[in-house]
């Protein structure tokens, strides 16, 4: 599978949604970073290869040839990268799904359909494009009006209300701690016993080992929402 997380909107959990919910879910896909400022999978530890949305020459010859691939095309490399996609005969039918993720904010569900008509506009069908709702606090059928009405009168991409995201602290506490869901389940390390050995003045150990409880207490529950989210937004 080759997914592109794009959206002209920025901050809307592109590298989230490629670090935490596509990379451990698609087996050997390659990460690719179109980026030239903001934060990307790398900075979590995984094995990034990072390019400018000018190069997509690079980006194409790549495509060809690897089985599973993830593009994280940030905010400021979107217009160069559609550019330069549709300048290449058929390139975008290289990529099997065009995923949007998108907040709630209207600025960000504009941008969003604006990002829709443009993949609409390279020749991308309907059925690979797909919305993916990020920091959900309740139900994305409530919190996205815009979204889903833009989706029954244009009929041009598919919005799964279940494909959502939940809104948690974890993803920031993984991005302090420069680590993933999966490394945090696997470590077996105690930290309860290393609190009760830990000086309550050194607040800086504190601070380490009480984060690393929180993250590994909200890990499991967080990991099930996103495999249902994984689950919803390519059924």
């Amino acid at each position: 599978m080759k997914v592109a997380l794009v959206n002209f909107s920025g901050s809307v959990g592109k590298t989230v949604s490629t670090s935490h919910l596509l990379a451990p879910r698609i087996p050997g896909a390659e990460i690719i970073a179109v980026e030239s400022t903001n934060e990307s999978a790398a900075d979590l530890g995984l094995d990034v290869d990072q390019v400018r949305g000018e190069h997509f020459g690079k980006i194409f010859r790549k495509l060809l040839v690897v089985p599973a691939a993830i593009i994280d095309v940030g905010a400021s490399n979107i217009e160069d990268f559609l550019g330069e996609l549709v300048k290449y005969d058929q390139a975008q039918s290289e990529i099997d799904y065009y995923v949007l993720p998108v907040i709630s904010s209207g600025k960000a569900q504009r941008e969003t359909i604006k990002t829709i008509q443009a993949l609409s506009a390279a020749g991308v069908d309907r059925n690979r494009i797909r919305v993916l709702f990020n920091r959900v606090d309740v139900r994305a059928v409530d919190e996205f009006e815009a979204i889903f009405a833009y989706e029954r009168v244009s009929g041009s991409f598919l919005a799964n209300p279940q494909a959502q995201i939940l809104e948690t602290e974890l993803f920031d506490l993984l991005a302090n701690r420069r680590t993933t869901i999966e490394a945090v389940l696997a470590d077996a390390t105690d930290y309860r016993q290393q609190l009760r050995e830990t000086d309550l003045d050194d607040e800086e150990s504190i601070e380490r080992i009480t984060d690393m409880i929180a993250l590994r207490s909200l890990a499991k529950p967080v990991q099930r929402q996103l495999d249902d989210a994984f689950s919803a937004l390519f059924a």
